[in-house]
């Protein structure tokens, strides 16, 4: 074989690019194999860079400076880890000896800059790595003497790749050996051929993970899948040695990316419970590194005022590209040193960031107070914004309720007791606060950015400010304070939003995308889910679907044929049929023992499932059946909890239950509180969760290996609720799903435009609100004069926020909500859709169009305080459909099971209609509505389907003289003696069972 085709010949090049790129070479024999360093280059390195504190040193210690310095930074090493060390240097002798400098966010102090030029970046080839044994690694990369980084290469013409070198990593490499050991030398460990990189950052023999660190197949393309795009002049891997390992970005990622991932799992036993800590440390994946520096680099380039959308997929590790974004940001500077953006706002529901933002920093900068979560109050958000806190970590539910917070701190500081002069103050506040530029990331975009509170961020922080106007004295000033409110809440010069989301959904593309070459917004960066699954980041969750079909027929009860509302009532039956003992109980019998055969022994017996209902009452009854079933089984390895808010009261039995008193704690006796949930589930104690409208998005547990559908599920509901099964866990295997309630084909149309990266069909169109408002215009239920005398009322108190009463505004509505109570139920509920598609529609569109328009404005104003008014339920009579129906026939079937493939529209719509207008509902018997869904849900339902003698069985069970026979007979009397009863509730129902008698 030629030199040219050899693993050698590849690691030539690499090292010739590396030279040719800033780094140096660093000879073998300076290497010291004991203590894992090139021990001269670090002395040579803090002489040269920090010339006081070394010739201290050196008067002290003499001829043993050099040994002794060495002797301590070798124990720092090995104490604190190599990050900690190169970013904070290490003490001896009452000096601070820095080992690296690391590139400062500006370029004002000349002697910092000169310090960083002074990194030593080497490379050096077969350098041996276990000491007493003839083991070398293929590359080592060294900062000032410090390994950071080992390297394996394989050569792909030699029949290896880069599998081999991770096996090789697995195998043959000593976690304990010096130059391995986790954090305390080497921090991260790369496997590379001609296509792809893999990383790792601790080793583990074969236990060690190594993580994709490619580009993706065609980066910025609609489809974009796992490994590298083809490159014509070179390696598919270029990117790597020339781009990352370029001397300003590797140590950037060494300076500012990395950080030491600290968490804590309370473990629970007989004796307590005890919290074991994990430490991991965190490199950036490639998308993550890309998608931060394009963000930073446009933005630096685009100055405030604009939006990016950022599509990374579920399980892409958003929370760290956040935290990294949010750093850099803060620091962030333009071209004339002036700092970009005087506060970063990260609007985010989830606790865990605020603690990780926080750790990241604090190993950054060792400076406390860079990051405030917003744990208390809209008051402690005002503050923060007006003390200067770089970072704020708040949810967007704070916001609307700022200006009394504001009111608050002007109150607080103020020596004048006034409210006009508390008032004042607070202005002052605002304008200091509407004066400054602001980054506002967005954790998991969606549609709620695009209403109103959204837009009550936007006149917080915007630039627009409060209007001086004064609507209560002139009518003209009314319509400035209208516009400028107007203005206030659309596209701001000082904001730039940065939304990350898996799911776009229309309105959030409109909201935040980049426009592209056909004129329609666009993603600004893309982590499909398609390439995450390839590079088996996350898990697909649609590779292991099983389709099962309820099959069931209803009988009429009553002795009559009441009419009922076909609509209300068939949902009533649907939801009965769902809610039915026997039909929970099948379903109850298929879970469990799915779960004990085919879930319950993986993951070495750790692996969970979620069972997904679709109503509180329904996870309650789930609960219930659940207990039934194991307890008649005597199963000992399925023990549920069940998740759900509130107390529940159920109809049948009138007995209330709350997620606390359903979940006792099988350690402590106690019950379980709804913030123990998530932690207790964690734990070896229970492995099945019941979940009503909770932990279906948001929640990451990597043990979740199944999860059992009851419930309908469309759209980004569908990808956000079974995504959270692609999280990755040790001995995990594809998940499973069991759906009772949706096709395969819609779960498929549900993922699809979620699949690669997200387009949005067409824009909103403006003019429906123009549609809207002439349409609720000519209802009459309101009147012009009216919606602006409102309008006044509102703002003349406007400022006065604490002395504005509800009673004087809802005065204001009365004479339009008594036209609206006269009107018929039809006109009624027309106009109450309309009205709050308009308002929907006017508060998503304001932020994007700067409409300037007073008119809207006001109607919009008035439409927020009139629509809760509008209530139809006193019109509608309630549907009483339990007492008039059974089960007569039921079956459940497994119709389909396999992978269901992703290939459908990528695109999503926005809102198309610009009105509800719903028909007048038609009413019909109920044994023709029951005969219709019957049709739907019945076919080929036979004989041996019917329910009929369980539930004879049931009733004479139920029945109490039944029970005390039971309890005071042996079984030959007790079965004389029921005979005549079972007789008897026979005839009873076949009376009303018309279909048996027939």
């Amino acid at each position: 074989m030629t030199s040219q085709t050899t693993e050698r010949a590849f690691e030539n090049a690499v090292e010739s690019t590396l030279l040719n790129n800033g780094w140096q070479k660093a000879d073998v024999s300076e290497w010291d194999i004991e203590t894992a360093i090139f021990p001269q280059q670090a002395i040579d390195f803090i002489k040269a860079t920090q010339a006081d504190p070394w010739s201290k040193i050196a008067d002290l210690h003499g001829a043993q400076a050099e040994s002794q310095t060495l002797h301590v930074l070798i124990r720092t090493l090995n104490d604190r880890g190599t990050l900690d060390v190169l970013r904070h240097g290490f003490r001896f002798s009452g000096q601070t000896l820095r080992v690296a400098f690391f590139k400062p966010a500006n370029d004002l102090n000349p002697d910092t800059l000169a310090k960083y030029n002074a990194n030593q970046l080497t490379i050096t080839r077969q350098v041996p790595c276990h000491p007493n044994r003839g083991h070398t690694v293929d590359l080592l990369f060294a900062l000032n003497g410090i390994p950071v980084a080992t390297c394996e290469l394989k050569n792909p013409m030699t029949g290896q790749s880069w599998e081999d070198a991770v096996r090789q990593y697995q195998t043959d490499r000593d976690p304990n050996a010096p130059l391995f050991k986790e954090r305390r030398r080497a921090v991260v460990h790369f496997a590379a051929d001609y296509d792809q990189i893999q990383m790792a950052t601790a080793l583990d023999r074969d236990k060690t993970r190594f993580l994709p660190f490619n580009m993706g197949s065609a980066p910025g393309d609609l489809r974009c899948g796992a490994g590298n795009p083809v490159n014509l002049e070179g390696y598919n891997t270029d990117y790597f040695w020339k781009e990352v390992l370029k001397p300003d970005r590797f140590l950037e990622i060494i300076g500012y990316y990395m950080f030491v991932e600290e968490t804590k799992r309370k473990e629970h036993t007989k004796s307590g419970a005890r919290t074991v800590t994990r430490k991991i440390m965190i490199f950036p994946r490639y998308h993550q590194l890309d998608s931060v520096t394009k963000l930073v680099e446009t933005a630096k380039k685009d100055g405030p005022g604009r939006n990016y959308l950022i599509q990374h997929s579920a399980g892409s590790g958003k929370t760290n590209s956040i935290a990294w974004l949010a750093y850099k940001l803060s620091n962030l500077h333009d071209d004339s040193d002036n700092l970009m953006f005087d506060c970063v706002v990260v609007i985010t529901d989830r606790r865990v960031l605020d603690q990780q933002l926080q750790d990241a920093i604090h190993q950054i900068e060792h400076v406390q107070g860079v990051v405030k979560p917003i744990d208390q109050n809209s008051r402690q958000l005002a503050q923060a914004l007006v003390d200067g806190t770089k970072i704020v970590i708040t949810t967007i539910q704070k916001f609307p309720f700022i200006m009394q917070g504001l009111l608050n701190i002007a109150g607080a500081d103020s020596t004048d007791e006034s409210s006009e002069t508390e008032t004042e103050q607070a202005n002052t506040w605002h304008a200091q606060i509407a004066g400054r530029n602001y980054a506002i990331i967005v954790d998991e975009a969606h549609s709620s950015q695009s209403g109103s509170t959204a837009r009550e961020m936007k006149h917080i922080l915007g630039a627009a400010g409060l209007t001086d106007a004064d609507p209560s004295q002139d009518p003209e000033d009314l319509e400035d304070a209208l516009t400028a409110m107007a203005e206030s809440k659309g596209p701001q010069p000082n904001l730039s939003f940065f939304a990350f989301t898996a799911t776009p959904k229309a309105k959030t593309i409109e909201l935040f995308g980049t426009s592209g070459p056909d004129g329609k917004p666009h993603s600004f960066h893309l982590y499909s889910m398609r390439q995450a699954i390839e590079e088996k980041f996350i898990l697909s969750v649609l590779e292991k679907y099983t389709d099962y079909d309820t099959y069931y027929k209803l009988n009429k009860q009553a002795q009559d044929d009441p009419d009922f509302p076909k609509r209300r009532a068939a949902v009533a039956l649907a939801r009965f049929a769902a809610l039915h003992p026997y039909n929970i109980a099948q379903k109850t019998e298929v879970i469990i023992e799915h779960f004990r055969e085919h879930v319950g022994h993986l993951m070495n017996g750790q692996a969970k499932a979620m069972v997904v209902t679709d109503s509180r009452l329904q996870a309650v009854r789930y609960k219930l059946a659940f207990e039934k079933y194991i307890e008649e089984n005597g199963y000992t390895d399925v023990i549920p909890l069940v998740a759900f808010s509130g107390t529940v009261t159920d109809p049948d039995t009138g007995t209330e239950f709350t997620e606390p008193s359903m979940n006792t704690d099988i350690v402590t006796g106690r019950a379980i509180r709804e913030m123990q949930l998530p932690d207790r589930f964690d734990s070896p104690d229970y492995n099945v969760l019941l979940a009503a409208d909770k932990y279906q998005t948001g929640f990451d547990q990597p043990k979740l290996q199944a999860m059992y559908v009851d419930k309908r599920l469309d759209g980004v509901q569908a990808v956000q609720t079974l995504s959270r099964l692609n999280r990755t866990a040790p001995g995990k295997q594809d998940p499973f799903v069991l759906d009772f309630r949706n096709d395969p084909e819609d779960i498929a149309a549900a993922f699809a435009p979620y699949y690669d990266r997200t387009e949005i069909e067409k824009t909103t169109d403006p003019y429906r609100l123009d549609q809207l408002r002439a349409q609720l215009d000519d209802t009459g239920i309101y009147h012009q004069d009216e919606v602006d005398a409102f309008a006044k009322t509102y703002f003349s108190n406007r400022n006065l926020a604490h002395k504005r009463t509800h009673a004087t505004l809802q005065a204001a509505l009365q004479p339009a909500l008594k036209r609206y109570q006269a009107t018929e139920e039809e006109d009624a509920t027309a106009f109450r859709d309309k009205l709050n598609a308009f308002y929907k529609l006017h508060a998503f569109l304001s932020q994007i169009i700067p409409y300037g328009d007073g008119q809207l404005e006001k109607l919009a104003l008035f439409a927020r305080f009139l629509i809760p008014y509008l209530r139809t339920d006193g019109r509608v009579e309630p549907i009483d459909i339990a007492n008039n129906v059974d089960l007569e026939s039921y079956r459940l079937e497994r119709k389909w099971h396999g992978g269901i493939p992703i290939d459908g529209d990528n695109t999503v719509s926005g809102p198309e209609e610009i009105g509800t207008q719903r028909a007048p509902e038609e009413k019909a018997p109920l044994s023709e509505i029951i005969e219709v869904l019957n049709e739907q849900h019945g076919m080929n339902l036979g004989e041996a389907d019917r329910l009929f003698f369980q539930q004879v069985v049931a009733k004479a069970t139920n029945d109490e003289q039944f029970r005390i026979l039971a309890a005071a007979n042996d079984y030959d009397k007790f079965a004389l003696a029921v005979r005549g009863m079972i007789d008897t509730i026979m005839v009873q129902m076949l009376s009303s069972n018309g279909a048996l008698v027939d």
